[in-house]
């Protein structure tokens, strides 16, 4: 895993990198030990241009910057977030950005970053594309995993500990996914907040106890709302809705986390109607990280029908419509799902 995150640092000497992706925590971190890697501390505020590409000019500006060599030691870097030029790159623009690629001094690193996957279409993407499989430029995507894939979010925890050079126990992951899910940014800031309990406590592991005591899991009340539903108690279900939306967490995460796990639920029921008995398919069928956790659903499951998730799949569908058209969250929430459990 470690390796997986020193790729950028390996790479840092390339004039041209192209990080892209919605994990924007683990990108920003790239982001770093990049400048960390290549500019001198001493130069580092001359040496270092944050640029927006959402702002006027500011796209230009980078490139201008990029083909100017860096002072003192060390390298420039010049970080363009938002970066129109695989995305949305208007003609004259793109012109202005084929004619830089052969001005950038191997002394300078030019840092194109966006959320979205770059438009394989235009031309601009195409002629950085050739570059990177030429060896002459670097391309690395930060994609998070979504709220149904157990084993991605795995994967995240997994990574973001190592990057910060912590060790936690197995349990730790289950807890730390349960409790967070795959919300990047928020992972980063309480595995921070754990390694600094488990210093002062003498723990060479973050614990599960330590993570279900610290971190207060919105997730998990989230996928306490599907219990409830499941249960047919919807009062409990707009409760523990209403708590969420209190403590400020968005209400399209709330509906991405129960859909997630409702349609696990549904990939169980279905695969054991099936006749599957190995936990191990399920669970990857399901987009469960932990096979174990699927002898406690078919307990959970057992003389429900399938049904009833695709019932709650549709309301839910119902909410996130609603959601996007501009109703409140606890409107929605109410209209889209009292009676889902009946």
């Amino acid at each position: 895993v470690r390796a997986d995150f020193d790729i950028v640092r390996r790479h840092a000497s390339m004039p041209i990198q192209l990080f892209w992706g919605d994990d924007s925590a683990a990108l920003e971190r790239a982001v770093q030990a990049l400048i960390e890697k290549a500019v001198d501390p001493s130069w580092a505020s001359v040496n270092v241009s944050r640029l927006d590409g959402s702002e006027g000019g500011q796209a230009r500006q980078a490139l201008e910057e990029a083909r100017t060599p860096p002072f003192g030691a060390g390298s420039r870097v010049v970080l363009l977030q938002r970066s129109p030029f695989c995305n949305a790159c208007p003609s004259e623009l793109a012109d202005r950005f084929e004619a830089a690629l052969d001005g950038i001094p191997e002394s300078t690193q030019l840092l194109l970053c966006h959320p979205s996957k770059p438009d394989g279409r235009l031309r601009t993407t195409k002629a950085l594309m050739k570059r990177i499989k030429a060896g002459e430029a670097f391309e690395r995507s930060f994609k998070l995993p979504a709220v149904w894939d157990g084993a991605g979010q795995r994967q995240l925890v997994e990574r973001t500990a190592e990057e910060l050079n912590l060790k936690l126990e197995s349990g730790a992951v289950d807890a730390l996914i349960d409790a967070i899910g795959n919300d990047s940014a928020r992972l980063t800031m309480e595995l921070q907040k754990l390694a600094l309990h488990a210093e002062s406590s003498g723990e060479a592991r973050i614990s599960a106890s330590s993570v279900n005591s610290l971190i207060e899991g919105l997730s998990t009340n989230a996928l306490q709302v599907g219990d409830a539903l499941l249960a047919g108690d919807p009062g409990q279900a707009i409760a523990l809705l209403d708590a969420l939306n209190d403590a400020g967490e968005p209400a399209l995460r709330i509906v991405a986390t129960l859909t997630g796990q409702i349609r696990g639920w549904l990939w169980v029921m279905l695969l054991e109607q099936q006749g599957e008995r190995d936990v191990g398919v399920i669970a990857k069928a399901a987009g469960i990280g932990n096979p174990k956790r699927i002898y406690v659903m078919r307990k959970q499951l057992q003389g429900r029908s399938p049904q009833r998730c695709l019932n709650l799949l549709g309301r839910l569908l119902d909410v996130e419509a609603a959601l996007k058209r501009g109703a409140q969250p606890g409107e929605a929430f109410r209209d889209g799902l009292l009676g889902a459990a009946q």
